[in-house]
């Protein structure tokens, strides 16, 4: 019997300051669902579950003192997170007029699929990459 994959569950993120984290994905339009503690080591963590629609980003903060675990994983990094939008160029200004640390001037042309695609980058507070992306009809 083959298991099935239906969608991306949630994307798991570790994060330095998880209020300051739950802020910048809260002003993304994410609500926060879910809040908990975890056991790391024999410290308390924080994890929260932000939504938007059916997206679900896992943020957690491991507890303190622990900082050098994030660093330091060996278990691989998220190199960006791309969400797919229906208008590139309105996303841009508008995350521009929210004041979002927008990683390049314009939104940039790819020649991927049939007719290409735009994106863009902003940064989120510990330096990950969410990328807004277009494909073009």
């Amino acid at each position: 019997m083959k298991f099935k994959i239906n969608h991306i569950q949630h994307i798991g993120l570790p994060v330095t300051d998880i209020k300051t984290s739950e802020a910048f994905y809260k002003k993304l339009g994410f609500a926060n669902v879910m809040n908990a503690h975890f056991d790391f080591k024999g410290n308390e963590g924080t994890v929260a579950m932000m939504q938007l629609d059916e997206i679900i980003i896992e943020i957690y903060q491991l507890p303190a003192g622990e900082l050098t675990e994030i660093r330091n994983r060996k278990d691989g990094h998220i190199d960006h997170i791309a969400f797919d939008v229906d208008d590139i160029d309105f996303t841009f200004q508008y995350l521009k007029n929210e004041g979002f640390l927008i990683l390049e001037g314009e939104p940039v042309f790819l020649p991927f699929w049939k007719n290409g695609c735009r994106y863009f980058n902003i940064a989120g507070p510990d330096g990950e990459r969410i990328e807004f992306n277009q494909i073009l009809k």
